[in-house]
């Protein structure tokens, strides 16, 4: 799986990020590869009508439908289009108990989660909330040019352990500097399931080019 978050680049404002989702969704059909996309909050449903591969919220809040303004409920997202969110990403961090929270509303919703770490403690932690995948993401290497997979590559090692060990059918991810197919099979040779990034692909000038390239370490 390779997850493809958008975050807040200029790059993905308006239709920027219909773009950025077409180039996953035709990587996905010619190659085959798992591939998911998460759009700006205010472009979800513009993206989740107009392709087929999953679309991902980059984050909801605890918060049932009611009396919630100016917060994202999972319900939310699920109408959107959403098949799953990002929960505590390092940009937007929450307690536990808030990740305890939004798994349980997401759950209800029948969204798929992905919760945030950006330590094996922090991973172990919110294992006990039981979300489908857990991404550890150091927060120092988000952004760069230097993969997790080389600088730390005992963090994704430990995490996976750490992680099964709580709940063995929980997936885990890694992300933070990975920018090429080299990165995603180190990622899977450490026991990872896939890989969650950003910049690599979103400010990439050819962004289709870098998803075949990633998509080759599969």
């Amino acid at each position: 799986m390779i997850i493809v978050n958008c975050k807040a680049y200029r790059e993905v404002e308006g239709a920027g990020a219909l773009t950025i989702a077409r180039a996953c969704e035709a990587v996905a059909e010619e190659t085959g590869a798992h591939l998911a996309i998460c759009p700006p909050i205010v472009e979800t449903s513009a993206v989740a009508t107009a392709v087929k591969i999953p679309v991902l919220a980059q984050n909801v809040d605890p918060y049932a439908p009611g009396s919630a303004t100016g917060w994202v409920t999972p319900a939310m997202v699920k109408a959107c289009g959403c098949l799953g969110t990002l929960i505590n990403h390092s940009e937007h961090k929450v307690p536990v108990k808030a990740v305890e929270e939004c798994v349980e509303l997401a759950l209800g919703s029948n969204l798929i989660t992905v919760v945030c770490a950006d330590t094996v403690q922090t991973a172990t932690a919110v294992a006990h909330c039981s979300p489908d995948f857990i991404a550890v993401e150091p927060p120092e290497l988000i952004g760069g040019n230097v993969s997790v997979t080389a600088a730390n590559p005992r963090i994704v090692e430990s995490t996976v352990e750490a992680v099964k060990e709580v709940n063995h059918s929980i997936h885990v991810l890694c992300g933070a500097g990975v920018k090429t197919g080299r990165d995603v099979a180190a990622a899977l040779d450490l026991g990872a399931d896939g890989v969650l990034l950003a910049s690599g692909v979103v400010k990439a000038k050819d962004p289709q080019q870098v998803l075949r390239d990633l998509v080759s370490g599969l």
